[in-house]
Protein backbone atom coordinates (compact mmCIF):
# COMPACT_ATOMS: atom_id res chain seq x y z
CA UNK A 1 0.00 0.00 0.00
CA UNK A 2 1.61 3.81 -1.01
CA UNK A 3 1.54 6.12 1.72
CA UNK A 4 -0.02 9.32 -0.01
CA UNK A 5 1.46 12.87 2.04
CA UNK A 6 0.66 16.23 1.32
CA UNK A 7 3.58 17.99 -0.94
CA UNK A 8 4.40 20.75 -3.12
CA UNK A 9 4.86 19.94 -6.69
CA UNK A 10 5.67 23.52 -8.68
CA UNK A 11 4.39 25.46 -6.11
CA UNK A 12 0.84 22.97 -5.76
CA UNK A 13 0.37 21.11 -2.59
CA UNK A 14 -0.85 17.72 -3.92
CA UNK A 15 -0.61 13.80 -2.58
CA UNK A 16 2.61 12.00 -3.41
CA UNK A 17 4.16 8.74 -2.66
CA UNK A 18 5.75 9.22 0.92
CA UNK A 19 8.89 7.51 -0.81
CA UNK A 20 9.05 9.68 -4.01
CA UNK A 21 8.61 12.93 -2.38
CA UNK A 22 11.99 11.59 -0.09
CA UNK A 23 13.80 11.33 -3.33
CA UNK A 24 12.97 14.00 -5.45
CA UNK A 25 13.44 16.03 -2.33
CA UNK A 26 9.96 17.82 -2.19
CA UNK A 27 9.02 20.06 0.30
CA UNK A 28 5.99 18.68 2.09
CA UNK A 29 4.41 18.61 5.42
CA UNK A 30 4.98 17.08 8.77
CA UNK A 31 4.60 17.14 12.60
CA UNK A 32 6.88 16.51 15.22
CA UNK A 33 5.78 16.08 18.96
CA UNK A 34 7.73 16.34 21.77
CA UNK A 35 5.99 14.60 25.05
CA UNK A 36 7.71 16.32 28.06
CA UNK A 37 7.93 15.19 32.16
CA UNK A 38 9.25 18.74 33.67
CA UNK A 39 12.83 19.46 32.13
CA UNK A 40 13.03 15.75 30.60
CA UNK A 41 12.12 14.82 27.12
CA UNK A 42 10.99 11.14 25.86
CA UNK A 43 12.49 10.36 23.04
CA UNK A 44 12.66 7.04 20.56
CA UNK A 45 15.11 4.94 18.52
CA UNK A 46 13.85 4.50 15.05
CA UNK A 47 13.21 0.74 14.47
CA UNK A 48 15.74 -0.82 12.60
CA UNK A 49 13.12 -1.79 9.80
CA UNK A 50 12.55 2.15 8.72
CA UNK A 51 13.39 3.17 5.32
CA UNK A 52 15.51 6.71 6.24
CA UNK A 53 17.44 6.79 9.82
CA UNK A 54 16.99 3.47 11.36
CA UNK A 55 18.33 2.92 14.91
CA UNK A 56 18.83 6.80 15.37
CA UNK A 57 17.30 8.64 18.26
CA UNK A 58 14.81 11.01 17.59
CA UNK A 59 12.01 13.32 19.30
CA UNK A 60 8.85 11.67 20.70
CA UNK A 61 6.99 11.20 17.52
CA UNK A 62 7.41 12.72 13.96
CA UNK A 63 5.42 11.59 11.03
CA UNK A 64 3.61 13.29 7.93
CA UNK A 65 -0.28 14.07 8.04
CA UNK A 66 -2.20 12.19 5.68
CA UNK A 67 -3.44 14.24 2.54
CA UNK A 68 -6.28 16.10 4.05
CA UNK A 69 -5.39 15.53 7.62
CA UNK A 70 -4.94 17.84 10.42
CA UNK A 71 -2.08 18.00 12.17
CA UNK A 72 -3.60 17.72 15.71
CA UNK A 73 -5.46 14.83 14.33
CA UNK A 74 -2.10 13.52 13.08
CA UNK A 75 -0.37 14.03 16.37
CA UNK A 76 -2.69 12.13 18.20
CA UNK A 77 -3.00 9.35 15.63
CA UNK A 78 0.83 8.61 15.37
CA UNK A 79 1.82 8.96 19.19
CA UNK A 80 -1.29 6.13 19.20
CA UNK A 81 0.68 4.18 16.72
CA UNK A 82 3.78 3.87 17.47
CA UNK A 83 4.52 4.56 21.09
CA UNK A 84 1.01 3.50 22.41
CA UNK A 85 0.73 6.91 23.79
CA UNK A 86 -3.02 7.77 24.59
CA UNK A 87 -4.19 10.35 27.62
CA UNK A 88 -2.65 13.88 26.34
CA UNK A 89 -3.47 16.85 24.85
CA UNK A 90 -0.69 18.36 22.66
CA UNK A 91 -0.21 21.67 22.44
CA UNK A 92 0.45 23.39 19.07
CA UNK A 93 3.92 25.47 19.21
CA UNK A 94 4.48 26.48 15.82
CA UNK A 95 5.97 25.65 12.55
CA UNK A 96 9.29 24.97 11.18
CA UNK A 97 11.29 24.14 8.30
CA UNK A 98 14.15 22.21 7.59
CA UNK A 99 16.12 20.55 4.32
CA UNK A 100 18.54 17.55 5.57
CA UNK A 101 20.01 14.83 4.30
CA UNK A 102 18.70 11.68 5.69
CA UNK A 103 20.81 9.09 3.64
CA UNK A 104 20.58 6.65 0.67
CA UNK A 105 20.05 9.71 -1.84
CA UNK A 106 17.06 10.53 0.64
CA UNK A 107 15.97 14.39 1.67
CA UNK A 108 13.62 15.03 4.11
CA UNK A 109 12.41 18.69 3.07
CA UNK A 110 9.81 19.76 5.69
CA UNK A 111 7.29 22.00 6.84
CA UNK A 112 6.47 20.92 10.55
CA UNK A 113 3.67 21.59 12.89
CA UNK A 114 5.39 21.21 15.80
CA UNK A 115 3.51 20.25 19.32
CA UNK A 116 4.28 19.44 22.89
CA UNK A 117 2.78 17.52 25.32
CA UNK A 118 3.14 17.09 29.06
CA UNK A 119 3.52 13.72 30.55
CA UNK A 120 -0.37 13.45 32.47
CA UNK A 121 -1.20 10.31 34.92
CA UNK A 122 -3.45 8.74 32.05
CA UNK A 123 -0.40 9.09 29.30
CA UNK A 124 0.00 5.07 28.32
CA UNK A 125 3.53 4.20 26.85
CA UNK A 126 3.39 0.98 24.74
CA UNK A 127 5.73 1.19 21.79
CA UNK A 128 5.27 -0.36 18.54
CA UNK A 129 8.28 -2.76 17.80
CA UNK A 130 8.17 -1.91 14.12
CA UNK A 131 8.19 1.82 14.33
CA UNK A 132 10.23 1.83 17.74
CA UNK A 133 13.09 -0.42 19.03
CA UNK A 134 13.53 1.82 22.48
CA UNK A 135 12.66 5.03 24.04
CA UNK A 136 13.56 6.86 26.74
CA UNK A 137 13.67 9.90 29.00
CA UNK A 138 16.60 12.25 28.72
CA UNK A 139 17.02 16.03 30.34
CA UNK A 140 17.35 18.83 27.40
CA UNK A 141 20.54 19.81 28.45
CA UNK A 142 22.05 16.31 28.40
CA UNK A 143 20.17 15.83 25.01
CA UNK A 144 21.44 18.53 23.28
CA UNK A 145 24.98 17.36 24.82
CA UNK A 146 24.62 14.14 23.21
CA UNK A 147 23.53 15.79 20.12
CA UNK A 148 26.44 17.52 19.70
CA UNK A 149 29.30 15.79 20.84
CA UNK A 150 27.45 12.18 19.10
CA UNK A 151 25.58 13.56 16.42
CA UNK A 152 25.48 10.29 14.47
CA UNK A 153 23.35 8.56 17.11
CA UNK A 154 20.47 11.31 15.94
CA UNK A 155 18.32 12.25 13.41
CA UNK A 156 19.04 15.20 11.47
CA UNK A 157 16.03 16.94 12.16
CA UNK A 158 16.30 16.43 16.16
CA UNK A 159 19.65 17.83 15.93
CA UNK A 160 17.94 21.03 14.06
CA UNK A 161 15.42 21.23 16.32
CA UNK A 162 17.56 22.05 19.48
CA UNK A 163 20.03 24.23 17.79
CA UNK A 164 17.68 26.32 15.94
CA UNK A 165 14.32 26.16 17.31
CA UNK A 166 14.41 25.30 20.62
CA UNK A 167 13.01 28.39 22.15
CA UNK A 168 9.87 28.04 19.96
CA UNK A 169 9.26 23.74 20.77
CA UNK A 170 9.66 24.44 24.76
CA UNK A 171 7.88 28.08 24.44
CA UNK A 172 9.68 29.04 27.77
CA UNK A 173 13.15 30.61 26.33
CA UNK A 174 15.23 27.81 27.62
CA UNK A 175 17.39 26.08 25.46
CA UNK A 176 17.71 22.43 25.36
Amino acid sequence: MKIMIPAWVDGTLQPVEKLEAHQRGLRHKAVSVFVTRGDQILIQRRALGKYHTPGLWANTCCTHPDWDEGAESCALRRLDEELGITGITPRHMGRVEYRANVGGGLVEHEVVEIFVAGETPAMTLDPNPAEVMDTRWVSRARLREETRTQPERFTPWLRIYLSDHADLIFGDAQSA
